[in-house]
């Protein structure tokens, strides 16, 4: 058999990608930001940390627009409040897959609970850092 032949041969799932479940081309991306939406949706309907988490970011973003003396810092303080929803979204989508797998105690899905939940807090700390130094250099600089 001739190597060249079988460098040649491709496998079906390699040419035709038009079979994947959210479609291709423009008709993807608006399955995707509906997938998106119905994730927001179901956050916001099912999960308490991240509703609160949410009124958080809604009082503190007009806080750092009018604070923040530059687009960078507004850039900033804006940007952890939103790495803590995703962190919090990524912990809820952990949390209900584990759920969804069983409810019985297993030391596994105990531990990623447990990193998942630390990620969340890790997140929150690292948004109390950038907006603790922010409010430092606005009060008493």
């Amino acid at each position: 058999m001739n190597s060249t032949s079988e460098n040649q041969t491709t496998r079906p799932e390699q040419t035709n990608n038009t079979h994947k479940p959210n479609g291709a081309g423009f008709a993807r991306v608006i399955k995707a930001a509906s997938c998106s939406f119905k994730g927001l949706k179901a956050a916001f309907k099912h999960e308490a940390a991240f509703r609160q988490e949410l009124v958080l970011v809604f009082l503190l973003i007009p806080v750092a627009f009018f604070t923040s003396e530059s687009l960078s810092r507004f850039v900033a303080l804006v940007s952890v409040l939103i790495l803590v929803l995703i962190v919090e979204l990524l912990n809820s989508a952990i949390e209900a897959t584990v759920d969804r797998i069983g409810l019985e105690h297993h030391k596994l899905a105990g531990r990623a609970k447990d990193m998942a939940s630390a990620a969340v807090a890790l997140s929150l700390l690292t948004a109390l850092i950038v907006w603790g130094g922010h409010l430092y250099l606005t009060l008493f600089y």
